[in-house]
């Protein structure tokens, strides 16, 4: 399925994954749209099983290409006719047993583990109604404080990849802008009309007093647990954000301040412009924090204009360090999940992991390395609230085909895989294998090897690549620039050739 999903998506990159898509509307017979949407978010086989038993694109000349705004880019017929023909394995069968998804945090039920993230996602009632209604479990709401917040514009800024979709994303956006009393009353009403979603409020505080309130007004006003800001990289006042959570005894200080004020569960939200997290969550333990949210933004510098000397966002001809999310965050925000994760002495704290995810495979990819709940902020600001389709249909296909009864088997599975560098094996060479007939011969292998690795790739006369046994040290790194996907790692564990 793997091959076959990045031909799909590789097929589709022009799509415009429009609002109410023309391509729908023209076909008349199936969800095109919807169908595309999942290819696009690694959900081939719910793409497939929304399609029905007898396809009518066999005998049709294609309007829904015509009235696509990107017409002749986009070849919707032939992807849907690809998705029909999968292997009848690789369709399975529709699953209503939604309880699959169904986790809790902290011993506070929730039908799925996908939260919306605090911040601009998730800022007034308007917004986390229409989410609850489309099928987000919760949401964690903007952080309130007793600042007067006037935000600056523009605030945001991004670093796209060749298909015009945002790998990072910086904000130098800061905190809620409604008036605490405001945001109460939007709390009051969240919780009397969706009682069953799960409503975590972040806070932040000048000093332990201002936590304290906070605390007992959210407490009060129906919060179900309580998210204490220590990491927005967007406040620089002594005593906020992200400053507060590079120093342990602010932590715990605040959230003793915190705890004071509420009886209902208590997550940390920690910063990753640190070495490591976990003096920080120790300390939000001792503090009373009964679990952690991680990660928050990165401090960044993006997009510097050559003429202007200015990065982006600029504001009249100044910029900020602003907070980097997206994509690209990932791969730091798995680092500190795995480090809470393996931490024994955080054992029984829940995580509740964010940065980066936009598909039900990023979303895994956190919860076996312990995260319990899923939270999302860029994806939805760039693809819509939309996306939870899915995230619920994606991990519940895989729970399936794993023959797991339930999402929080999953959490955890993957960190005893985790180890120290200089634990991993390294006595042994796992050779790339050239899959020729995969192979175009475009020789960009031999450039890499050669290059940037270390020259065991020649070219033959018919242009496909030769490999030297004696200088390749199976690093792989011609697999992974291969765009035909044509170079494989065999599996097989060989000794180095002398």
């Amino acid at each position: 399925m793997g091959y076959v999903r990045q031909i799909y998506r590789n097929d589709m990159v022009d799509c415009a994954l429009c609002a109410d898509a023309p391509c729908k509307e023209a076909c008349g017979k199936i969800e095109c749209d919807r169908a595309l949407r999942s290819i696009w978010f690694d959900n081939e086989a719910g793409a497939a099983r929304q399609l029905p038993e007898k396809l009518p694109c066999e005998a049709c000349d294609a309007p829904c290409e015509k009235a696509c705004i990107r017409s002749g880019k986009v070849s919707i017929k032939e992807l849907m006719k690809k998705l029909h023909r999968l292997p009848q394995e690789d369709k399975p069968c529709e699953n209503s047993a939604s309880t699959k998804l169904r986790t809790n945090i902290c011993g506070i039920p929730l039908e799925n583990p996908f939260l919306l993230s605090s911040s601009v996602v998730a800022s007034t009632y308007e917004m986390c109604a229409r989410a609850f209604d489309m099928g987000w479990a919760g949401a964690a709401f903007k952080t309130i404080s007793f600042l007067d917040i006037h935000e600056a514009s523009p605030r945001f800024s991004a670093i796209k990849g060749d298909g015009g979709s945002i790998l990072g994303f910086k904000n130098i956006e800061q905190l809620s802008d409604h008036a605490v009393a405001e945001n109460m009353e939007i709390f009051a009403k969240l919780k009397k009309d969706y009682p069953d979603k799960f409503l975590l409020v972040s806070i932040m505080g000048r000093n332990e007093e201002e936590w304290t309130t906070l605390a007992k007004m959210a407490t009060e006003a129906g919060a179900d647990a309580l998210e204490l800001n220590f990491s927005c990289p967007n406040m620089t006042e002594d005593g906020l954000g992200s400053d507060v959570g590079q120093i342990p005894e602010l932590v715990e200080r605040f959230t003793k301040a915190a705890r004071a004020g509420s009886d209902i569960p208590i997550l940390a939200k920690l910063t990753p412009n640190t070495g490591t997290m976990s003096e920080a969550a120790l300390a939000a333990k001792r503090g009373g924090a009964d679990g952690l949210a991680a990660i928050n933004t990165l401090k960044s510098k993006v997009g510097i204009n050559p003429h202007t000397y200015a990065s982006s966002p600029s504001v009249r001809g100044q910029s900020a360090v602003g907070g980097y999310s997206g994509a690209a965050v990932k791969p730091i925000a798995l680092r500190f999940i795995a480090e809470l994760g393996k931490n024994p002495e955080l054992e029984g704290m829940h995580i509740s992991g964010m940065g980066g995810v936009e598909t039900w495979k990023d979303a895994l990819e956190f919860m076996l390395l312990g995260a319990g709940s899923i939270q999302v902020t860029t994806a939805v600001m760039q693809y819509g609230y939309r996306i939870i389709d899915d995230l619920l249909d994606g991990l519940l296909n895989y729970l399936e085909e794993k023959g797991l009864h339930n999402v929080e088997k999953v959490v955890g599975l993957g960190l005893d895989a985790v180890c120290d560098t200089e634990q991993l094996e390294r006595d042994t060479v796992i050779y790339p294998e050239f899959q020729r007939k995969k192979c175009i011969g475009c020789g960009r292998c031999f450039l890499s090897c050669r290059d940037g690795g270390h020259q065991a790739i020649t070219i033959g006369k018919d242009r496909k690549p030769i490999l030297n046994l004696h200088k390749c040290v199976g690093c792989h790194l011609c697999a992974l620039i291969c765009t035909e996907e044509a170079i494989a790692v065999n599996g097989k564990r060989r000794n180095p050739v002398p």
